[in-house]
């Protein structure tokens, strides 16, 4: 039987976004021209990793962002615990209008919403480009396909852990976001944002959705 485990947020001290990790060529500068659509500049490396607090993970049904121009995107999460690798799903929500000025504060600016459930990496690990990601944002009372596509096009798990650390293992207690899809139309705030990690091979998946609450941005 499949092994789950549900996250405790106490146990994580660190917290890693790994950025523009796409094997697709194409794929990725679309994604980077997404951003640079609304102001953002090209990153230095591909990949990239930002370093964050780990308190803005969270696993609430509910966020608070400043003013209306913040946005998900689903991600899978590797944690690193005593007993090993695990994943789970998570939204690397961030400030837009921050993010024009400077991509490491717009990450800082927004929690971090996860899910609670976590699979074992290593039942996941020879069927990982299998796994399927997939959002929805809700927007004016209507729900949409946001992203969708499979972990394939992100960069292996283990890679990018080598790539961050030069090594094959993460410390104790790290979290780290493994990258994101292409949106379907432009980049969109919205009232409420769902995700799923699919694994067709075992027949599950692991979902988590919040709300969006809107601070008054009074400059």
């Amino acid at each position: 039987m499949a092994n789950t485990n549900e996250l405790e947020l106490n146990r994580i001290d660190k917290l890693i976004i790994a950025g523009w990790t796409g094997r697709d060529v194409a794929a990725l500068e679309r994604h980077i021209a997404e951003l640079a659509a609304i102001g953002v500049e090209r990153p230095k490396t591909t990949p990239i990793f930002y370093r964050v607090s780990a308190s803005l993970l969270t696993t609430n049904d509910a966020i608070e962002v400043l003013g209306d121009h913040s946005s998900g995107e689903v991600e899978c999460v590797v944690y690193s615990f005593n007993d090993g690798l695990w994943i789970g799903v998570g939204s690397d929500h961030t400030d837009r209008k921050a993010e024009a000025f400077g991509v490491s504060l717009s990450k800082q600016m927004c929690a971090k919403p996860v899910s609670r459930e976590l699979w074992r990496f290593a039942e996941v690990a020879s069927h990982w480009d299998r796994l399927m990601l997939r959002s929805y944002v809700g927007v004016a009372g209507k729900r949409r396909l946001y992203q969708e596509g499979s972990a394939a096009a992100m960069r292996p798990v283990p890679e990018l852990i080598k790539l961050y650390g030069g090594d094959v293992a993460l410390r104790n207690g790290t979290a780290m976001f493994c990258g994101t899809l292409a949106v379907h139309g432009a980049i969109t705030p919205a009232e409420n944002f769902a995700m799923e990690l699919d694994d067709p091979v075992l027949r599950r998946k692991i979902t988590h959705s919040y709300r969006v609450h809107n601070l008054p941005d009074n400059g």
